[in-house]
């Protein structure tokens, strides 16, 4: 089982005096299957005369922080330390349940059937809607169907689909902003792993499905003769898509399975989930109000390194 220790850098710098500043932080990490967290602490500078945790709607850890003292820069540092274990191969790796059966049992079928699966359709129900971030229109529809043929099985048209934006789409950090729409990331056929995120998520939900952003990290160094994941500089986003059962067990309980378009992969042990959400708005590492005006620089360092 491989561990890994994290640190995470965030630091701007002001152009002019700040007395005070209120901030909200997804640094901490959420509980998460194969993930055991040794350790994780937030250090904050200049010191923070109110700070106060708790768990959001989606059972995120988020921080809330104030400082109010004048300051020209301020630095947030998350640390942590996890062991990861190597994701399962299951039953959901050959499922055959088709996208429509899947879309049939979350719109008709949200609470299902027996103690087993007691929630989990219907907490993966909410995902199937737009949110702030995640938009769609015909376009995205039709850029969807490409992969999600009629009977074919969800497992093989999302996994289609997240290989086809890794091939069609291109990494580039300045072709987007946060506010980019997906129609715009499909018309630039560019962007980032969050831009990348959005979209798998938008078409997925275009075609009645669920999916959920996820926020973490990937191993910054790679093994010897393994090439370097994109986006390992930073943090890093990617995808999981609703499978509602094994087999085409119709009403059984269901799992979620992480996509990667980014890196066209399925995260195993090199992806660190820190949150889930809608989108990237629910699960922003930091974001957070200032008093008074000026221009600011932000700096961002990641660095994952294996500790066995």
């Amino acid at each position: 089982m491989p561990s890994y220790r994290i640190h995470h850098l965030t630091r701007y710098i002001y152009d002019e005096t700040i007395p005070v500043c209120h901030n909200l932080a997804h640094l901490l990490p959420r509980e998460a299957p194969r993930h055991y967290w040794h350790s994780s602490e937030l250090e904050i500078l200049p010191s923070a005369a109110v700070r106060a945790e708790r768990t959001d709607y989606f059972g995120n850890r988020l921080t809330f922080f104030a400082i109010q003292e004048p300051h020209r820069q301020l630095e947030v540092m998350a640390r942590g330390q996890v062991d990861l274990e190597h994701a399962a191969t299951t039953p959901l790796f050959s499922s055959d349940m088709t996208w429509e059966e899947a879309r049939t049992i979350l719109h008709n079928q949200p609470q299902p059937r027996g103690a087993g699966g007691l929630g989990l359709h219907l907490d993966a129900h909410q995902f199937t809607y737009s949110s702030p971030y995640i938009r769609w229109n015909h376009e995205i529809a039709a850029y969807a169907s490409q992969s999600f043929a009629p009977g074919r099985p969800l497992l093989e048209a999302a996994m289609d689909l997240t290989a086809r934006i890794h091939k069609e789409f291109k990494y580039d950090t300045g072709s987007t902003t946060v506010s980019t729409t997906l129609p715009e990331i499909l018309e630039a056929r560019s962007g980032v792993c969050q831009d990348f995120a959005h979209l798998q998520i938008g078409c997925l939900r275009a075609m009645g499905l669920a999916a959920r952003y996820v926020s973490g990290y990937l191993l910054t160094t790679p093994p010897p003769g393994r090439p370097r994941l994109i986006g390992a500089d930073a943090s890093h986003a990617w995808l999981s898509v609703y499978l509602p059962g094994h087999n085409g067990a119709m009403g059984g309980a269901g799992e979620w399975l992480d996509l990667d378009p980014t890196n066209n992969c399925v995260p195993s042990d090199k992806h660190i989930t820190l949150a889930w959400g809608r989108d990237f708005g629910d699960v922003s590492p930091l974001r957070g109000v200032i008093l008074g005006a000026g221009k600011h620089q932000i700096h961002v360092s990641v660095d994952v390194s294996p500790s066995n």
